[in-house]
């Protein structure tokens, strides 16, 4: 994150006196400033940082990013997570789950697995964080809709392309066993464009349908839906 901010810093602070007259206007520079008029990201700033479809986008999620390791590093450990601000989702679940292996004696990495609870509640409603585990915002369901009271996948409602869900409980278990036959296996998602590399992670769903009628759907959820 400090890479970032320093390159986005040095390319204005060089931008302002390539245009005073103070410095010569490189290459590098006259191309940031294209893609600056155009609202598009430069080069150099996406291949260090993420995807984003406008500038103003980016800019935002740099600034929200930001904001939420500053306050994790400074103010202690936030009570809720926003998954899409994290460089390596993958690495920050896997991290919990080595947290709550050792927390327990006698368990192994090998045997615990990811498990995951939707709560009822939004990120203003949580004041403090689960005993074990993590919570985490900011997930969107593309292709059903959320019944929030009775915590299961729904027919979207009409013209409602993306639904945003409550609060999901992430923690890990001790299994050897299968996943419940009954429960959606929910993919998640970087971006609305679905490949093996936004891919992250997949997250158990409550459904009164069979679960293939989701499958059929394409229903996943995505951490970011612009």
């Amino acid at each position: 994150m400090q890479r970032v901010i320093s390159a986005v810093r040095q390319t204005l602070t060089d931008l302002k006196l390539a245009i005073d007259g103070s410095i010569i206007m490189s290459e590098t520079l006259r191309d940031s400033l294209d893609c600056m008029y155009d609202a598009r990201i430069p080069k150099h700033w996406k291949k260090i940082s993420w995807e984003s479809s406008t500038l103003g986008f980016w800019f935002t999620e740099l600034i929200e990013r930001n904001a939420q390791f500053r306050t994790w590093c400074f103010d202690g450990r936030p009570n809720v997570f926003w998954m899409t601000g994290f460089f390596n989702p993958q690495g920050f679940l896997t991290a919990m789950r080595q947290e709550v292996t050792r927390a327990h004696k006698g368990w192994a990495l090998d045997c615990v697995v990811l498990h995951n609870d939707v709560t009822r509640f939004f990120k203003d409603d949580i004041t403090t964080p689960p005993t074990e585990g993590v919570y985490v915002h900011g997930l969107f369901l593309d292709g059903a809709g959320w019944d929030r009271r009775g915590c299961k996948l729904v027919e979207p409602a009409p013209k409602v392309l993306f639904t945003p869900i409550p609060v999901v409980h992430i923690y890990a278990i001790n299994s050897t066993g299968g996943r419940d036959n009954r429960l959606y296996q929910c993919p998640i998602y970087k971006k609305p464009q679905r490949t093996d590399l936004t891919y992250i992670a997949c997250v158990d769903l409550k459904t009164n349908q069979n679960p293939d009628h989701w499958i059929l759907r394409g229903v996943a959820l995505l951490c970011d839906i612009k």
